[in-house]
């Protein structure tokens, strides 16, 4: 029970409101094979965007995850830093160009994007907390900074400097 899974990838490309939102939508497409969906804002900002205007893309990836988040970690040469870890037991890091990643080709229509990865890590039983009627978890059995940090050295041989 104290095994720790990769529970979901998200990727995400914030595009704001210069960036084509089908330019990051085909990288997302390209290198996930699965269906993306378009982000929207939820109200009017202090930047005056106005509601329901389409400012990113994200795809979430639930199976797989391993071998998409090796390829990922390629990019990155396995090295993260302690501050991509959080307390809750996840960890995110950014990707500065799409044609980092090993199997990406470079599209001169599309330019050169970077998108956020972040990974959630989960312990068998955790669907409990997803339930409305139990909604506690013991303090003993969440995953912290350190479990995390492990999980990635151990499991997807990252060093973390």
């Amino acid at each position: 029970m104290k095994q720790v899974n990769i529970e979901k990838v998200t990727l995400n490309i914030g595009c704001g409101t210069k960036t084509n939102i089908e330019h990051a939508k085909k990288i997302l497409e390209n290198f996930s094979e699965r269906k993306v969906v378009i982000t929207k804002t939820k109200k009017r900002s202090t930047f005056n965007v106005p509601k329901n205007k389409d400012i990113g893309v994200k795809v979430t990836i639930r199976k797989g995850t391993e071998e998409v988040l090796k390829r990922l970690l390629e990019a990155k040469d396995y090295k993260l830093k302690a501050g991509n870890f959080d307390n809750k037991g996840n960890f995110a890091f950014g990707i500065k160009e799409y044609i980092d990643i090993p199997s990406m080709e470079y599209d001169p229509k599309i330019a050169i994007l970077g998108f956020d990865v972040c990974v959630t890590l989960q312990r068998p039983g955790y669907r409990v907390k997803r339930k409305k009627l139990a909604t506690k978890i013991g303090k003993k059995h969440l995953i912290t900074k350190e479990d995390a940090m492990n999980f990635a050295k151990e499991k997807l041989n990252v060093t973390i400097e």
